[in-house]
């Protein structure tokens, strides 16, 4: 019910009018007036008449001059199409308004209409209502235009967010397969594994990672089998630390939010060669809210280049499409470390 008033709320509207209209014009003709009996046939007859005329007059501008007008924006002509019927028109229902009144035989409605006062005031409300209806014909289009403008604008962000989501894919992958060449190359036993881990990696990100939104479970899933396989590829030898506090079963997040920071850790912040190289990753739930904190050392040389990157600016600009004024992210660097912390109301 309430899906059909929304769509149909201009003509509701249009109707609640004209039902007003009619009932406040009736009421004027039937009100008692001294020594004369109101004729109720008679006054629906003319507040129908009233209705009709005006309503036509109206509709004749609402559908018809005020979108010639919009079009070819010509004022001088618009007037003159408004004013030949309004004035035909109106010669023809101050007529019809007469006779009425003369079959009524009351002689002084008679006077009050064959005098100009009548029909100055008759142009003038005319006037009034028809420009209340373009009113509503102004309205209308304006939300229409609103609503086609939201719409474009929505498919503007959607294909953006398409297209920045179909980077990670690539920036991903790239550093995947350094991992796997590493391991062929060393003939490790823990290649079978990382394939197997990057096949539900891949699974995720092909089949699942392209909806809006995904599961929390789903997107902690994938930053766990992340942090699985550089495990495997370092072999233990880093310490990585992954705690996950709150409840997160009913929550939905925009894909691939976490991984960029956390790939930006690995990068910076492990090396072969630096032997006190440590990553700590923590995803907090407080209701709605997710604070996500990663935190690494920093290889030397690294300080300087460890914001920035395709993959950050990337996800800093999916963070503003689809958080909007909902989340507040912060870095930090400090004595050869580095913090990210992501607060996201989901």
């Amino acid at each position: 019910m309430m899906q059909y008033f929304k769509q149909n709320r201009i003509l509701l509207l249009h109707l609640v009018f004209w039902g007003l209209y009619f009932s406040f014009f009736f009421y004027q003709i039937t009100y008692p007036r001294r020594g004369v009996e109101p004729d109720y046939t008679k006054a629906t007859m003319d507040a129908i008449a009233q209705v009709l005329f005006m309503a036509a007059i109206s509709y004749l501008n609402y559908f018809i001059l005020l979108p010639r007008f919009a079009k070819h924006k010509n004022t001088f002509k618009y007037i003159l199409e408004l004013f030949v019927p309004l004035l035909i028109l109106g010669l023809i229902h101050i007529w019809l308004k007469r006779e009425l009144w003369i079959v009524r035989g009351d002689p002084k409605m008679m006077n009050y209409f064959q005098s100009m006062r009548f029909v100055s005031q008759h142009y003038i409300s005319t006037i009034f209502i028809v420009g209340f209806i373009s009113m509503l014909r102004f309205a209308k289009d304006w939300f229409e235009l609103e609503a086609k403008r939201k719409e474009i604008e929505n498919e503007k962000l959607i294909s953006e967010l398409r297209f920045l989501k179909e980077q990670i894919n690539p920036h991903f992958l790239f550093n995947t397969l350094n991992n796997l060449y590493y391991l062929a190359h060393t003939q490790s036993p823990n290649t079978k594994e990382v394939i197997s881990k990057l096949s539900q990696m891949m699974r995720y990100m092909i089949y699942e990672a392209n909806s809006e939104k995904v599961a929390v479970s789903k997107e902690i899933e994938y930053i766990r089998n992340y942090i699985d396989l550089e495990k495997l590829r370092l072999e233990d030898n880093v310490p990585i630390v992954l705690t996950v506090e709150g409840n997160y079963e009913q929550l939905k997040i925009t894909p691939l939010i976490f991984i960029t920071y956390l790939e930006n850790a690995f990068k910076h912040g492990v090396s072969q060669t630096n032997n006190d190289a440590w990553v700590n990753v923590s995803i907090k739930f407080e209701g709605n809210k997710c604070i996500y904190h990663v935190s690494n050392s920093v290889v030397d040389g690294e300080m300087e280049t460890v914001n920035t990157g395709i993959g950050l600016s990337n996800t800093k600009r999916r963070l503003n499409l689809s958080y909007n004024g909902k989340h507040k992210l912060t870095t930090e660097r400090k004595n050869n470390q580095f913090e990210v912390k992501l607060e996201v109301d989901l």
